[in-house]
């Protein structure tokens, strides 16, 4: 608890809160524009990626960079995060998309609404499968979020900012037919809660936080498995790190942020 106190806590929550904002106006105001075209996912996809990508590189250096629940709970079950920081930075990505929707629809035309970028099944897409649908998508992500960021790589890894923005591109370019395509439950939250529709609103958390669960064991613990003990991983989930291990640890946190946000070349 007392790291709310601290300066790099509110700078974190406060990027996550600013990033999450951003991302959640620009794909929702894209996501509007677009869908009076015949041919939107490709505009609409381009956005996400690019906006994700754009808030990344921005934030972080500051916060890790989630802006997705889903994202924070990956971290939480490999043991990168205490539970007190993943609960308020998904209060904080909650709060930035249902700020960042409102602003939306206050300062643009009424007519250019529609349904407001609200994700729902498409297309005949039953439940189940949308539910499926986004559990893939986000496993992907995530996948795609712990190797471009993971601190213990020798190769060439280039920027991560890059990466996840097209691994955010491909979801979208795949989902937008079947579910809207989220891969964020903040995403989905900020537009159901401004347009107030919550239909199957479910759907768009029950996949994503399955989908980065799953990938955070497949990838923490079966494809690159961390050297921690028990103990500390306990340590860090309760937020409860000697002041020197905190101080290791937090060091050892900064390598794969400074690392992740520089464009490596050839």
């Amino acid at each position: 608890m007392k790291e709310i106190c601290t300066g790099p806590f509110t700078r974190a929550f406060f990027a996550e809160f600013l990033g999450t904002l951003v991302f959640v106006f620009f794909g929702l105001c894209s996501a509007m524009l677009c869908s009076l075209e015949p041919q939107s996912v490709l505009p609409i996809s381009l956005t996400f990626g690019l906006g994700v990508g754009t808030v990344v590189q921005a934030f972080g250096h500051i916060s890790d960079a989630h802006f997705n629940p889903a994202v924070t709970v990956a971290f939480l079950v490999a043991s990168q995060i205490s539970l007190f920081r993943t609960i308020c930075y998904i209060c904080a990505q909650l709060l930035g998309a249902a700020v960042g929707a409102a602003l939306l629809h206050e300062f643009t035309p009424k007519s250019i609404h529609g349904s407001f970028g609200v994700n729902l099944p498409k297309n005949d897409t039953t439940e189940g499968q949308a539910v499926t649908v986004e559990m893939i998508l986000t496993l992907q992500l995530v996948l795609c979020i712990f190797a471009s960021t993971d601190s213990r790589r020798c190769d060439n890894v280039g920027s991560s900012a890059i990466s996840i923005g097209l691994s955010v591109a491909v979801g979208h370019l795949v989902g937008i037919n079947f579910t809207g395509c989220s891969m964020n439950p903040a995403r989905s939250f900020g537009p159901a809660l401004i347009a107030g529709n919550f239909a199957a609103h479910w759907i768009f958390w029950i996949g994503p936080f399955a989908g980065a669960i799953v990938a955070s064991l497949i990838y923490n613990y079966i494809l690159c498995p961390r050297q921690q003990k028990f103990s500390e991983k306990v340590s860090i989930l309760l937020g409860r790190m000697p002041d020197k291990k905190e101080e290791e640890w937090e060091e050892m946190q900064e390598q794969p942020r400074r690392k992740s946000m520089e464009l490596q070349t050839l």
